[in-house]
């Protein structure tokens, strides 16, 4: 699945991204057994996100992308993490890297990887987890790297790097910290470990893979942590943290979207000793539904909401300050939390029909408990948010 990719006749795609990614969830949801058999999306699923080019949204229209704003990227992740969780996580991870790896790279490096008829995929751990010594024109990078998600059908692998020295000695930046640095390598440089052997997420394909003394050269390089970015589009304006961490969001809205979807489906027709009807229409079932569901309704408009204010500050050419970067961490590690108590509910009331394999509410169940343990949805994340929100209530 790693072959050049042509790219579709424009003309014959929709403009609404989001419509495209509705088309691309029909596959998921009919391949989603499969995925998650094989640990990876399936062939059909690969080739409906090529023919809508859905890797590429956040890729700028001059390199022949969608030029898509943070909160339409947001909305295609979670169309398809309704259909499956584990596709819409491995959509996230490749779209939202290759977009990072655009607009933070330079424009040599970023041009040959993703310009012209055939265009590059990224996946990969872009923490700081190996070891670049700086040599002329690059950098020897080697390490061994985990949560490759989307890598089986990534051509270009982010393999992040702290760099040393000849004497090996790790080299301070201007701040007197590390000097951290993301290598892009073509993946026949690249050694995958295939051993992604998980209770959730299956279907990601977040394998370990090594990177063992390879040189790549400066153009594909990128500080790890800037929020300065080459390129002129709002959207960049985020920081490679904030659209990185902001990916997460999405993915726990569609799982609990999908969630709720399945046990009103299971509870419509469900029997249980002790009810007078089915136990979707029982009154314990409905005030539970409307409490979580207002929550999802409450935490999906903070998504967007956060994620627009912060874009469309860019937009206007203004610095997003800092209260702006604390909610997109908070409300990014908050939806998870809601995203787990509404599957739970829904794992609760359907019974042994979300413990029986198939069941699409048995993966909802299985995504989300991995999803929320992500580093960088950490319950730290909070307290640290908070430190630039509670000024804002210090009247």
């Amino acid at each position: 699945m790693t072959d050049t990719i042509e790219a579709p006749i424009a003309s014959t795609l929709s403009t609404d991204y989001v419509e495209r990614a509705r088309t691309v969830a029909q596959v998921v949801e009919r391949e989603a057994d499969s995925i998650e058999a094989g640990a990876t999306i399936t062939t059909a699923v690969y080739e409906a996100l090529v023919e809508q080019e859905l890797f590429w949204l956040l890729v700028p229209s001059e390199f022949g992308g969608g030029g898509k704003g943070i909160v339409e990227s947001l909305k295609v992740i979670e169309e398809i993490s309704r259909a499956d969780g584990s596709t819409g996580w491995a959509l996230m991870a490749n779209a939202f890297s290759t977009g990072v790896a655009v607009g933070f790279m330079n424009d040599t490096g970023a041009r040959e990887m993703f310009d012209g008829p055939s265009r590059g995929i990224t996946a990969g751990m872009i923490m700081p987890t190996g070891k670049g010594i700086r040599v002329d024109g690059g950098y020897r990078v080697t390490g061994r790297f985990q949560f490759g998600s989307g890598s089986a059908h990534a051509s270009w692998i982010g393999a992040g790097f702290v760099v040393h020295d000849d004497a090996g000695n790790p080299v301070l930046d201007a701040n007197g910290g590390p000097d951290c640095r993301i290598a892009f390598v073509p993946r026949t440089d690249v050694e995958f470990l295939g051993n992604w052997n998980v209770m959730g997420m299956v279907g990601t394909g977040s394998y370990d893979y090594l990177v063992e003394d390879v040189f790549v050269p400066d153009t594909f390089t990128m500080e790890t942590f800037s929020t300065v970015p080459v390129r002129p589009e709002p959207v960049y304006k985020l920081g490679l943290l904030g659209i990185g961490v902001g990916g997460h969001a999405p993915v726990a809205l569609g799982i609990a979207t999908r969630a709720l979807e399945e046990v009103v489906k299971i509870g419509s027709k469900k029997q249980r000793p002790g009810y007078d009807g089915p136990v979707g229409e029982s009154q314990l079932f409905l005030r539970d539904f409307a409490k979580k569901e207002a929550l999802l309704q409450a935490a999906r408009a903070y998504v967007y909401q956060a994620h627009g204010d912060a874009e469309e500050t860019a937009r206007r050419g203004e610095e997003i300050t800092d209260e702006q970067r604390a909610r997109l961490r908070q409300v990014t590690t908050w939806v998870q939390e809601v995203a787990g108590e509404i599957v739970e509910f829904a794992h609760r009331w359907a019974g042994s029909q979300a413990i029986r394999n198939p069941s699409a509410l048995g993966r909802c169940s299985r995504d989300i408990a991995v999803a929320t343990q992500h580093m960088l949805v950490d319950q730290i994340s909070l307290v640290d948010a908070a430190k630039a929100i509670v000024p804002s209530y210090d009247k």
